[in-house]
Parts: structure tokens; C-alpha cells; sequence
């Protein structure tokens, strides 16, 4: 899954461990003994494909590295094997995914201009620091700027209200208020969702302030300053350049608290009282207009990697229905190889996050062919390349199908199952969005388990994975864990503050996992797919529901 960058949600896993701690880890011995056990043919499978892709031979699966072409192949053969038709590049089951890794290059420079006068350069790491941008490597803007609160339009809230901000740079603050619901509120503290929101009004690039008040969305300018240089990543558009949402908007960088008060001399709205508003969480700012202009300059570094999302389709059976397709989706990658632990340990296998999620897939496969009944609908089975770069394969797929996207009606994403305990209820992220969640309540009690509600809001799990790239194509999308009633909070609350992005994340080390609940849950996915594909009515959208509305797609009236 892709990494927490809420500051709250890194908190909250802080102060989870110490009831994580408190019984007492399986020995290495004891989860060896669990793993060389004989299994039920279903357990066995599953647990097959993730001592596999989880061995510390595939080194953390990282996208674009050889041991993910490896688990890539795997993965085909695993589709082939189940009957699915290959659905990727020129008749094969790979669809190759042109990454791009990027930095800046050097500091770049900024400079402000007041009217009539001369440029005032800024100091890097103490004024501001530079984006990069792997659309345009060497990149030159100056223009007027505009400040605009929180950069938010929607949801009641307009942060542009009498300003004209075309062919101005806007200048905001990070996150969103807290009173917003918190996938909005996740969404709108988006760096892209403000970005598009810029474009839309006209901007020509957007530069993020400080905010003087620490909290949610909000990280210090010394923090950031820290890696200011890291290495981020995109996918390649058809010329060879790095793809953003907002080429005309671009990202260009932070000021900090001293930057921004003198971005702001000179301005109707002085930024000492910017600041003071700034303390309280709701407020509204007054879109001004600022006396300065500023110069920015800023060179990219850019590095071609080559990595793929495998995919394998199961025609529809319908004449009519067939030509639609149903997702089914999961992240095949992870960290690679980092830094040590405890125990010297430098290899983050990932098998829960995300083995058991790619192994659930290839078993749903294999239960569509053991039917022996082929879905009226086509059933896409997708595993997808650089989740943990930032949703990167599977971005590039809803934006470069290998089948009509016109007729992809749905994804069900697979993501870092927790199974080491027998689950009561399952966890639909999403499912108060669309149709989607009657479907998944349906599955749910086939298997005799309820339907529990969103059990962590404040992570925002349902804008933190490969279905949300679907859902911003207008699809109905859900994400599906193991619920936290009963032993489930406490078993979630273990993995994520323990074994999350860590060392341990294989089958020896975190707490074992338990079989039969992997096949039962691969069992609710299968019916949840199942129903999908066989139904008369493909999933809508609630009415008025905010990602329909914002992204389009069918809705109910």
C-alpha cells in the first residue's frame, strides 16, 4: 500500500504500538513449523504463489528492478494457466509501463520583482525550496501571484472568490480544513487536486506556503528541506517526457515562512495577519492579489525505467454484456531492498503488502475457470506495476487501457489483506460511494460475516490506492480488507505499526498467517466479482455522491 504521508496517521500508528506489543511475536521456529504444514488445496495455492513472491530471492519486488520482471512472469504464467487471454502489449500479457524517475537537478532559483523595481533573489533552504518538473526538465516562468487561502474550490468552499488568476501563479497553503469529510478532505489536500483546481481557473504554475500552524497536511519547511532533492516518479508520456496531471499549472516549489512574508511585502492583505488566520483550522482567507511578481527557474533530472502491469482477461459470455469489463486489481510491487532493522535485515519482502493481494487475485482466476460458468460480463484481472511510487502503473493503465475505457464498469482492488486472524466482518473502502457496497454486503453474509463501516477515516484509505485511479476515470470502485471486528483491530493495529513497510513483512517474522481466513477471503472477493460480472445492472454511483459528481460516470437517479 502506498505509503501513510498524513502526519495524524503516522501518529496514530505510534501510539498503536505499544498495544501491539503486548503479546508476544511468534518465534521464527513456530511461523516455520505453521509454513511447512500441510494445507487444504486453496490454502496450499495461495500460500504457493506468496513463498514465492514474497522469498527474499525477489529482493522487495521493486518496480523496475529484475526481481519484479521475475515476479511479472510469474504472474503471467499464473494467468495463462487459468485460461485468461492475454490483455497486454501486442498480443502478450505484459503492458509495458515507460517509468520515470525525477529530481531536480540543482537548487534553481526564485526572485521577486515589485512594481518598478529590481528582483530580490530568494535563498535556497531558507526561502524556498524547488519542485521539479519531468514535463519540461528546463523550466522558465515569471508572472504576477495571487494567494489563494487553502487553493480549494468545492464542497461549499471557493478560495478563488473574486480573483482572475489566469496567467498568475497562485500561491497556497497545504491540506484541508478538518471540518471536510475525511476522503474529501484527503482529496482536496491533494498537491494534484489543488493543481488541477489551478489549471482549471487559468493559473500557470502554483507555489506552496509554509502554514505558521503544524498540523494536518501541513509539514515544516525543514522537514522538506531535509530531502528536497528525492527522487520522485511519474510515467512517460508519448514524446519521452515525464507525465503530470497539470502541464500547464506546474509545480514550483515551497517558501518558507520567510519566503512567503516576502512574497507578501507590499500586499493589501499584510501576512502577518495571513498568519494569525492561519491558527484556526476553518478559516477563510480573502483571495488577493499580490504586489510582486516572481521569477522561477527550475531543471529537472530525469531517468527512463522500464517496468509492467500484467494482464489477463476473462471474456463475458453475453453478447451485449460482455463487451463491458470488470477490474479486478492489485499492486504486484513494493520497497525493494532498504535500510537495515534490528536484526540486519535490508530486504522488504512485502508479503502481505502486497503477496497475499496478488495471490488472491490469481485464485479468484482460478475459481471463475473451476465454475466452469463464464461471467456474463468480460472480468480484467490486473496487476499493476509502482503502487508504492505513487499509484504509478495503475495510473498509467486508467489513462492507457488495453481495453476500451468506455467499457470498464467497475474495479475491486486487492491491497494489503491482513489475514493472521479469522475475520467477522470485511472492510469495503469506498462502499458508501456507489452500488458497490450493497454488492459487497451481499458477498459478505454468503460467507457468513457482516459488513463493517470505514474503521480508520482519518487515513483516508480509499484515496490511497490503485482503485482510486479508477475512480478518478469515473468508475465505481471499492477496496476490500478483512474487517476489525472481534480480533481484526487489534491484528490490524500489530501489522501497521509493526510490520508496515518493514524488514518483517514476510512469512517468518510478523504473526503467521492464517489459511483458511486467505481462502475465505479470496472467496468473498470471488462472489463480489461474480455478482459484478452476472448482474443485470452494472454499479452506479450514488446520487450526488462527491467522487460521481467531481469525475463523472454512471450514477443513480
Amino acid at each position: 500500500m502506498l505509503r501513510l504521508t498524513s502526519p495524524l496517521g503516522l501518529i496514530a500508528l505510534v501510539a498503536t504500538s505499544a498495544m501491539a506489543q503486548e503479546a508476544p511475536a511468534p518465534t521464527p521456529a513456530q511461523n516455520n513449523a505453521l509454513l511447512n504444514a500441510e494445507l487444504p488445496a486453496d490454502q496450499a495455492a495461495l500460500k504457493s504463489h506468496i513463498m514465492f513472491l514474497a522469498s527474499d530471492q525477489m529482493r522487495g519486488r521493486e518496480a523496475g528492478s529484475a526481481e519484479y520482471d521475475i515476479a511479472a512472469q510469474y504472474v503471467a504464467s499464473q494467468f495463462y494457466e487459468r485460461g485468461l487471454r492475454p490483455a497486454g502489449d501486442d498480443g502478450s500479457y505484459l503492458q509495458k509501463v515507460p517509468l520515470i524517475s525525477y529530481k531536480p537537478a540543482d537548487k534553481g532559483s526564485m526572485a521577486f520583482t515589485a512594481k518598478g523595481g529590481q528582483p530580490v533573489s530568494l535563498v535556497f533552504g531558507e526561502d524556498y525550496l524547488p519542485a521539479g518538473n519531468p514535463n519540461k526538465t528546463a523550466f522558465q516562468l515569471t508572472a504576477p501571484v495571487v494567494f489563494v487561502g487553502y487553493g480549494i474550490s468545492g464542497l461549499g468552499r471557493d478560495d478563488y472568490k473574486g480573483v482572475d488568476v489566469k496567467g498568475k501563479i497562485v500561491a497556497f497553503f497545504g491540506g484541508a480544513p478538518s471540518s471536510f469529510p475525511a476522503e474529501e478532505r484527503a482529496h482536496f489536500s491533494s498537491p494534484a487536486s489543488k493543481a488541477g483546481i489551478a489549471m482549471k481557473k487559468g493559473a500557470v504554475g502554483y507555489i506552496t506556503l509554509e502554514s505558521p500552524r503544524a498540523g494536518r497536511g501541513s509539514y515544516p519547511f525543514k522537514t522538506i528541506a531535509a530531502n528536497w532533492d528525492r527522487t520522485r516518479f511519474t510515467w512517460a508520456e508519448a514524446d519521452g517526457s515525464g507525465h503530470i496531471p497539470t502541464p500547464t499549472a506546474p509545480g514550483l516549489g515551497m517558501l518558507s515562512i520567510a519566503g512567503a512574508a516576502k512574497l507578501f511585502e507590499g500586499a493589501k492583505v499584510k501576512w502577518e495577519e495571513v498568519a494569525e488566520r492561519s491558527q484556526d483550522d476553518g478559516a477563510i482567507f480573502k483571495a488577493t492579489q499580490l504586489a510582486r511578481t516572481l521569477s522561477v527557474t527550475l531543471n529537472t533530472a530525469n531517468t527512463a525505467i522500464t517496468s509492467y502491469n500484467v494482464a489477463g482477461l476473462l471474456p463475458g459470455s453475453d453478447p451485449a454484456l460482455g463487451k463491458e469489463v470488470v477490474v479486478l486489481s492489485a499492486h504486484l510491487d513494493h520497497v525493494g531492498v532498504g535500510k537495515p532493522d534490528a536484526k540486519g535485515d535490508t530486504i522488504y519482502n512485502g508479503a502481505m503488502d502486497n503477496a497475499v493481494g496478488i495471490a488472491s487475485l490469481i485464485e479468484e482466476a482460478r475459481r471463475f475457470k473451476a465454475s466452469g460458468k463464464p461471467p456474463r460480463r468480460s472480468v480484467l484481472f490486473l496487476a499493476v506495476t509502482a503502487e508504492e511510487k505513487g499509484l504509478i502503473g495503475s495510473d498509467y493503465f486508467a489513462n492507457n487501457p488495453t481495453v476500451p475505457k468506455a467499457n470498464m464498469v467497475a474495479d475491486v482492488n486487492l491491497d494489503m489483506p491482513i489475514i493472521t486472524y479469522k475475520f467477522e466482518d470485511v472492510t469495503p473502502f469506498g462502499a458508501a460511494h456507489s452500488t458497490l457496497g450493497e454488492t459487497v454486503a451481499r458477498a459478505a453474509a454468503q460467507i457468513g460475516v457482516g459488513m463493517g463501516g470505514d474503521p480508520r477515516p482519518d487515513e483516508a484509505f480509499f484515496v490511497r490506492s490503485d482503485h482510486y485511479r479508477f475512480v478518478q476515470q469515473g468508475i465505481p470502485s471499492v477496496f476490500l480488507w478483512p474487517g476489525e471486528k472481534g480480533p481484526g483491530k487489534a491484528a490490524t493495529d500489530a501489522f501497521l505499526s509493526s510490520h508496515y513497510h518493514q524488514p518483517s513483512d514476510d512469512l517468518v517474522q510478523q504473526p503467521a498467517i492464517d489459511w483458511e481466513s486467505g481462502a475465505r477471503f479470496v472467496d468473498v472477493n470471488y462472489r463480489i466479482a461474480r455478482e459484478i460480472a452476472d448482474a443485470d445492472q452494472k454499479p452506479m454511483w450514488k446520487k450526488g455522491d462527491f467522487f460521481g459528481t467531481l469525475f463523472g460516470g454512471p450514477m443513480e437517479k
